[in-house]
This record gives structure tokens, C-alpha cells and sequence, in this order.
């Protein structure tokens, strides 16, 4: 018997293009996703309080992607972490780290989020984040999305009726290489004024799926963190490990003192923490995986630079090239380096001589700018086009879970009509 020929990644690319432009015929059901939130979450009224206000959280309509760019993107992600473990990197990226970054207390960094544009010659990292958010939301609307389009296969969506199970056994893992054995009996899940993140209900889901696996699970503001006794304590009671979703990443700020006490103390595992944060989500770091002569002077394996040819080329600002990034900034993007959400960052082309002298004050990266693709959407009867950024969610280089952002503007920010969080379908 024959076997089929396979098909090519041209055509693949061609298929989940056409889809993206054209198939509105897989819809959200949305009675099936606040099924599924309100049974995870243990609240009847989860959907009503939680997901009808954030009317952007979710968009109708899943993102197609072809098998191979999926598989470009994964190993671009184990390049960047196997680098990560060279000395000669760690030596380069903590250089410029705060001091309670330094220290490397064994946690490789719960939930990365590792985010993609789909270049025109395939997908581009753009940046990697520590407490990515969105994981827990996303594995329920990938189940919640329902098929209907012949032209597809059944669906792959990596993770998603596994990635409950898989987030558990992370953390479990993150507990294992800083204690070594045993396991935690109390998580707190910590952020600041964690109910009014625009994120909180994903938080709400992610204690449901600790507390379902017999762990103490809370959420707690960081600010009611205690360092006493050589224990981190929340109300009295001492927290074994920290899920952080905080987002100062050295832990600097007042509020933040017990934890970054009991951090530096190794008296509570932190997982994501500064070292992390350090080691891969500092956007400095791109400047270096997207430089090819270090990567060699260092011995990176060719394979290896092969991948991360996949980072756009970033460089720092500072004054010695900052007449010609001035010169060259509709190609660019800028970005603060300790930034996270999409704040105070600027395309090139809209970039004024007074948002200019901000970014000469320093602490800017400037990247080659890598539009995003693009998912038609129908939103209140017209169709438009949206753009398009895609997430993998990983834990020690290993995908959890695909996800995609629609948005407009310049960056995603779950305010547009018919945008927000989208399954993605592997074609």
C-alpha cells in the first residue's frame, strides 16, 4: 500500500491561512466554557462575577496554525533554555541582574511564557516572560471551542485536557529541586491586590486545581505576608511555596519585604522568582541570544544558533547608537527592559522626540520589528481584521499549552471587540 505523501510546509502554511481569513464557523460556546469555569472553580457565580464584566477576555473565534510552525516554535523555546544553562550566558545575563537574582535556588520557573509573531519567514520570538498569565483560563476555552469546519482534522490542541494534571506535577517538580523530597502542604498563590487584577479569576481556577489535589491552597496579596521565625506566614500559618505573580521581578518594592526576605533565605520555594526572571525573561538577555558572534564565541552548538535565529535582532539603547536607532526606528521596536503587559512600550513609527528622550534616559531594548499575522474576526456583524500573537506556555522548555492573543493597537490588551484569548487549532 502506498503511503500518502506528506504535505508540504507551504501548503500547511497556505491551509491555516485561508482559515484564519475566512472560517468563522467554529464559534465559542460560551454556555460551555462557564460550565466548565464555574464546575473548576467551585462557584456557581464564577462566570457572573468573574468573566460577563471582562467582556474582552475571550474572542468567539479559535486561531489556525500549521504543525510545522508549532514545532519551529518549541524548539525555538529549547534552544533558549538550553542556552540559558551555558556558564558564559549566566555569567553575561547576571551581570546586569540584581543581587537577589543571583542565587540559584533551584526552581526552573513555573508556567514561561514564551510569545511568538508569525513572521513572513515563520515565527519570530519576541519575548519570554516569568508569570505568564492566562494558562488556566486558556486550557478550559480549548475545550470549550467546538468544531465544525470539514476542512479540519480533530482539533490539536497541546495540553489542554492535559494541562490541569501537568501545572500540578510542575509545581510539585519546582518544590523537588529546592527541597528535595516531601511536598507542600500550603501554597499561597500571591499577587498584588490579587482581586483586582484584571487576571484574578484565573488565580481563582488555578487554587481550585491545587486544592482538587489535596493542597492547602490560597491566594494572598503579598502585602500580608509575614517573614517570622525564619518562616513566611500568611494569617499565622506558614507558606511552603509561592506561586508569584507579582511583577516586581526583585521583589524591591516595601510591600514585598517578607517575601523577598524569606526568598533570599531559601525559607520558602518562589516559583517564578528573580533568578528566573533573571536567566530568561530579562529583555536585555535578547540582545545576546539574537547576537551570532557571541553565540559562537561562547560555543553555542550550531543547531542551536540555527534556533534562536528565530529572535529578532534587539540591542540595547544607549548614546553610542542611538543616532542611528533614531534614524532607523519605523524598523523597530521599544521596549523597557524590566517591562511586562505591554506598558510603555512604542512602535518605532509613532515614536515622538519627547517619548524619545524617555527612552534615551535608558533602560530601553530596541527590536527589529516583526509584524504580527493576522485572524479576520466578526464583531458586532462586520468583519475585521485582527492582529495576532501566539503563547506557549512551558515549564522546563517543555509545552504545556498553545494559546494565541487578538488585539488591535500596538499591543494586546483585552480591550477590542472581538478580541482577547483564543484556542489555537494545529492544522
Amino acid at each position: 500500500m502506498n503511503t500518502p505523501a506528506p504535505i508540504s510546509s507551504d501548503r500547511l502554511q497556505s491551509v491555516s491561512d485561508h482559515l484564519n481569513e475566512s472560517c468563522f464557523c467554529i464559534t465559542l460556546d460560551r454556555a460551555s466554557l462557564c460550565e466548565a469555569l464555574e464546575r473548576e472553580s467551585g462557584d456557581t457565580e464564577f462566570c457572573e462575577t468573574f468573566i460577563h464584566p471582562r467582556t474582552h477576555l475571550f474572542s468567539n473565534v479559535p486561531v489556525f496554525l500549521p504543525a510545522n510552525a508549532v514545532a519551529e516554535m518549541q524548539e525555538v523555546v529549547a534552544a533558549v533554555e538550553a542556552t540559558s544553562r551555558i556558564a558564559a550566558y549566566q555569567t553575561a545575563v547576571l551581570s546586569w541582574a540584581p543581587e537577589i537574582a543571583q542565587t540559584d535556588h533551584g526552581p526552573f520557573g513555573a508556567l514561561m511564557g514564551y510569545d511568538f509573531h508569525l513572521g513572513e519567514d515563520g515565527p519570530r520570538l519576541i519575548e519570554a516572560n516569568t508569570n505568564a498569565g492566562g494558562a488556566f483560563l486558556n486550557a478550559l476555552l480549548a475545550r470549550a471551542q467546538r468544531a465544525c469546519c470539514a476542512e479540519l482534522a480533530p482539533p490539536l490542541m497541546p495540553g489542554a485536557h492535559s494541562f490541569e494534571d501537568a501545572a500540578f506535577r510542575m509545581f510539585q517538580q519546582e518544590w523537588e529541586r529546592q527541597r528535595g523530597d516531601g511536598a507542600a502542604r500550603r501554597v499561597a498563590i500571591v499577587d498584588d491586590s490579587p482581586k483586582e487584577q484584571y487576571l484574578y479569576p484565573e488565580l481563582v481556577l488555578a487554587r481550585h486545581v491545587l486544592s482538587e489535589r489535596d493542597v492547602n491552597a490560597v491566594i494572598a496579596d503579598a502585602s500580608d505576608l509575614r517573614y517570622e521565625g525564619g518562616r513566611l506566614k500568611l494569617d499565622g500559618e506558614t507558606i511552603d511555596l509561592v506561586y508569584n505573580r507579582v511583577t516586581d521581578f526583585a521583589f524591591e518594592q516595601l510591600e514585598h519585604k517578607a517575601l523577598r526576605e524569606a526568598y533570599r533565605d531559601g525559607a520558602v520555594v518562589v516559583t517564578p522568582n528573580p533568578h528566573n526572571h533573571a536567566l530568561l525573561a530579562d529583555k536585555r538577555n535578547l540582545s545576546l541570544l539574537s547576537d551570532p558572534s557571541v553565540l559562537e564565541a561562547w560555543g553555542v552548538e550550531p543547531e542551536l544558533r540555527k534556533q534562536l535565529e528565530a529572535i529578532p535582532c534587539t540591542v540595547l539603547v544607549d548614546p553610542d547608537n542611538a543616532d542611528t536607532l533614531w534614524k532607523s526606528r519605523k524598523d523597530l521596536f521599544f521596549k523597557p527592559t524590566g517591562g511586562h503587559g505591554g506598558k510603555a512600550v512604542y512602535r518605532g513609527a509613532k515614536v515622538t522626540r519627547g517619548v524619545w528622550a524617555e527612552i534615551m534616559r535608558g533602560g530601553y531594548v530596541a527590536q527589529t520589528l516583526v509584524r504580527p499575522s493576522q485572524r479576520m474576526v466578526a464583531a458586532d456583524g462586520v468583519h475585521q481584521a485582527l492582529k495576532m500573537d501566539v503563547r506557549l506556555y512551558t515549564y522546563d522548555a517543555q509545552v504545556l499549552l498553545v494559546a494565541a492573543r487578538l488585539y488591535q493597537g500596538q499591543t494586546t490588551n483585552f480591550r477590542t471587540p472581538g478580541g482577547g484569548f483564543a484556542s489555537v487549532f494545529v492544522v
